[in-house]
């Protein structure tokens, strides 16, 4: 079995595999995986580990420290961070890998860990199977190895608190922003969805000269995520318009996605921001990776723009992968996952809010402006759910139904179907720039799945 779902290890906090004896012995197999890695055997490898607000970020942050010291690795503790902060930080600190405590845009009774590289990129599926087999050994009632060895209490890791960590990723997010331009003639609303970018979020854009009201900034453990985020944009649109604002920018509890609203109060999802940054900026991108979830308005904007356009599979790490494989700098998720490879090395929220900002202030446009003559096409998204996962493309039936929706929708939409990673469900999306047959053939499919897999 593998541990890891598309981004990280995640779960409920308390229950298999979130429990403080299985983060402890993970701290400890990825140790023993770095320290099998690590060139400079002088050294002892290093990890920093930063978290988001749940209440169970303190027992995971001290299980997978008690880990990692125990395999003999030193630890740098972040405390209450942005995914993309800590995968900055890792490279600044030279470090061998970096941890984030978050659960993303779950509530606050799920958590999870993500693991990045040196560099502050995601762990490769080879990185993750070598530290998936050290764990089932370890989990293995009859491999001997259910109790962690210490060989040499002399080479236990270190601990270490870094008490400027904020400061370092302020100043990095400031740098992302043209020098020549300042916020001062902007009122920006910011939901920090009550998670990792509380604190630091306001005061980009404070420190930028922006007038700056901070909506659900005042987390207490259980209130991340709670109505509010990326995944609630009602909240911000509604701020937005009550305010009078220019721009809304709402985060997840991990601060690595994304939404904006114009100030008509009309949602910027992620393929909107693209849209923006691709063909609205001084320098017009090359290319764009999406996903097979981005919407087809704007593969169909991208090829009227004569900009290159490819899909990845879901997920911010292959979206990543397919940028440096195409060697283009732009990517990413309609959730709000974006990647600006000429700024950082990760999705990063703050940094991408700041571009679209920045853009603004180049072009003198409003965020409406900006993306004038663009709109999504209507898309309809419906899970199949099913006693067993099985492959609705091992069923001829079902092959021949989905070919002949596929015709149907040629040049004007598109289908897709594919396979939850974590439970028994078939999401079937459908595409099509008649929003009723949208819908139709979407229920259409999904009922013949449903009558054919049960």
């Amino acid at each position: 079995m593998s541990y890891f779902g598309t981004d990280g290890i995640r779960g409920q906090f308390g229950q298999a595999p979130i429990t403080p004896d299985f983060i402890l012995k993970l701290g400890y197999v990825t140790g023993k995986v770095l320290i099998e890695n690590n060139p400079q055997t002088d050294k002892p490898p290093s990890v920093v580990i930063g978290k988001d607000t749940r209440l169970s970020g303190y027992v995971i942050e001290a299980a997978l420290q008690a880990g990692f010291n125990a395999a003999g690795v030193d630890v740098y503790m972040l405390g209450p961070l942005p995914t993309p902060a800590i995968a900055h930080l890792t490279r600044s600190f030279h470090a061998d890998a970096g941890v984030v405590i978050s659960a993303s845009h779950n509530p606050y009774q799920d958590n999870g860990i993500k693991l990045f590289y040196a560099d502050g990129r995601k762990l490769t599926d080879s990185m993750q199977e070598a530290i998936n087999q050290k764990l089932r050994d370890i989990m293995s009632s009859d491999s001997g190895l259910d109790n962690m060895t210490i060989d040499d209490p002399a080479k236990l890791g270190k601990n270490r608190r870094v008490d400027d960590a904020k400061g370092r990723y302020i100043e990095f997010c400031k740098g992302s922003f043209p020098y020549q331009y300042d916020l001062s003639d902007m009122t920006i609303v910011i939901d920090c969805a009550n998670g990792a970018g509380y604190s630091v979020a306001p005061r980009v854009l404070r420190e930028l000269g922006a007038n700056v009201i901070a909506i659900h900034n005042e987390p207490n453990g259980i209130n991340i995520n709670a109505g509010c985020g990326s995944t609630h944009p009602e909240t911000i649109q509604a701020a937005v318009l009550e305010h009078g604002a220019d721009v809304g920018i709402a985060l997840d509890g991990d601060g690595d996605r994304i939404v904006m609203v114009d100030e008509n109060g009309q949602l910027i999802d992620g393929d909107a921001i693209l849209y923006i940054l691709a063909t609205q900026a001084e320098q017009p991108a090359t290319g764009v990776m999406g996903t097979l979830m981005t919407n087809m308005a704007l593969e169909l904007a991208f090829e009227k723009a004569g900009i290159r356009f490819d899909r990845a599979k879901v997920g911010d790490r292959y979206v990543m992968q397919g940028l440096e494989k195409q060697g283009w700098i732009l990517g990413g998720e309609p959730s709000g996952h974006i990647l600006c490879l000429d700024k950082s090395r990760t999705g990063d929220a703050i940094i991408a809010g700041l571009q679209v900002l920045a853009v603004m202030k180049q072009s003198g446009k409003s965020l409406s402006n900006l993306t004038e003559g663009f709109k999504l096409l209507p898309q309809k998204l419906v899970n199949v759910r099913l006693t067993a996962m099985q492959d609705p493309y091992d069923n001829a039936e079902l092959v021949q139904a989905i070919k002949e929706a596929e015709q149907k929708l040629i040049g004007r939409g598109r289908l897709l179907i594919r396979k939850s990673g974590t439970e028994p469900v078939i999401r079937v999306m459908v595409e099509s720039d008649d929003e009723i047959e949208c819908d139709v053939l979407a229920n259409e499919l999904a009922d013949k799945i449903r009558a054919a897999l049960g």
